[in-house]
């Protein structure tokens, strides 16, 4: 029976990166999985003109039909499956957002993996690993709110706790209450700190429920990107960001469990909320202003390509 490897939202960015390199260091069958079935197809023949053959599976993890139907191709066609990556993201913009916004990040972030937990996990095999793709954001330190503190920290914490969560914050923008000082940075990107610090909560409790199976859970920050969603700034490539995420779910140890490891491979105490590894829009700006002005050509040629890109445009450096 061939081992079966599935990343979510994988049809670009860090996602697209951890299936190439699954597709060159793991033994078994990789599925790249993606909301836009084109997007995906396409992302799959990239692949494939690198010598690389995974298998493609529309999914929408917010759409639970959607899931249904990858767990119905996964069950008949292999069985089970050895590897899951939650991948699958969005982030908020910092200013002016909806109400719609908001509760997007978190059907997508966070919700979208209770929803993988219901109709996939069951799938997963004995011995199997499980990956959530957090980030910086998604640490307890993001918090300032002591009750919230408290309950997150609570040895026995449950999913009604964090569901609670994040329908408070949910709660208190639809209702004009928000507090930005119950979050850090003065609440900045508030959905997105909410729904990756739900998630990182909600891996240790996945790493419970599944320790009878052997399986591991663990979650991952894997770095400042250069990404679409970053807007292609970060000090990390897609393929360097990969490299954590691919070693925690095919060469780490079994004992790390339940643990959130930020993009070096370093396990950090998830719980020490007076640190300050959280992300801020001060880092971002004083990051890009600085690399820009090392790389100023650099930047001109890529941000040029990334907005001819949006109009199928895309461009050489001969063309300039």
């Amino acid at each position: 029976m061939s081992r079966v490897a599935l990343v979510t939202g994988s049809n670009k960015g860090i996602g697209y990166a951890i299936v190439k390199a699954l597709c060159q260091k793991f033994d078994g069958i990789v599925y790249l999985t993606s909301r836009s079935e084109d997007l995906g197809k396409a992302a799959i023949i990239k692949l494939n003109k690198l010598g690389l053959q995974p298998e493609y599976h529309q999914l929408d993890v917010t759409n639970r039909d959607s899931v249904i139907a990858l767990r119905d191709h996964i069950a008949s066609k292999h069985g089970g499956l050895d590897i899951v990556i939650n991948n699958a993201g969005y982030v908020n913009s910092v200013l002016f957002n909806s109400y719609k916004e908001e509760e997007k990040v978190i059907d997508i972030n966070y919700r979208g993996v209770l929803t993988m937990q219901e109709l996939i996990y069951p799938m997963v095999r004995n011995n199997g690993r499980i990956l959530n793709v957090s980030s910086d954001c998604g640490h307890l330190s993001n918090i300032r709110n002591k009750y919230w503190i408290d309950r997150l920290s609570k040895k026995d914490l449950k999913i009604s706790d964090i569901n609670e969560f994040v329908n408070w914050y949910l709660d208190s923008k639809k209702n004009g209450c928000f507090n930005p000082d119950d979050l850090v940075d003065k609440g900045s990107i508030a959905a997105y700190r909410v729904s990756k610090v739900a998630l990182c909560a909600l891996t240790m409790i996945q790493q419970k429920e599944l320790e009878f199976k052997n399986i591991s859970v663990n979650s991952v920050h894997p770095g400042f990107v250069r990404t679409d969603m970053t807007m292609k700034l970060g000090f990390l490539s897609t393929d360097e960001a990969a490299k954590t995420p691919v070693y925690l779910v095919l060469e780490a140890p079994e004992s790390l469990r339940g643990a959130y490891v930020w993009h070096d491979g370093t396990v950090l105490d998830w719980f020490d909320h007076t640190s300050n590894v959280y992300f801020t829009t001060k880092f971002a700006r004083s990051w890009v202003l600085s690399s820009v002005i090392v790389n100023i050509k650099e930047y001109i040629f890529m941000w040029i390509n990334y907005i001819l890109e949006k109009v199928r445009l895309p461009i050489t450096s001969k063309t300039l």
